[in-house]
């Protein structure tokens, strides 16, 4: 059984995580979109910036779960 093989199986079990996480971006973009507009309308709260960036984080969230998974399969 070779690495080609196993790989698959980490993604079919990370899948049911990756979609929480996709629910999870979809909430990170939605956040993202208010925090770039109130940042535009108010440059001085710092704090819109911040949460932009953890937006972002969040978006990126099901890509990072699925690799976890992927890589979590011993060959």
């Amino acid at each position: 059984m070779g690495a080609e093989e196993c790989r698959p199986l980490g993604f079919l079990i990370g899948l049911p995580f990756a979609v929480v996480a996709l629910f999870l971006s979809l909430i990170g973009a939605v956040v993202w979109i208010l925090g770039t507009v109130l940042s535009c309308l108010c440059p001085c709260c710092i704090c819109c910036a911040g949460l932009a960036n953890l937006a972002v984080s969040l978006i990126k969230l099901p890509i990072k779960v699925i690799r976890w998974f992927t890589h979590q399969i011993p060959c």
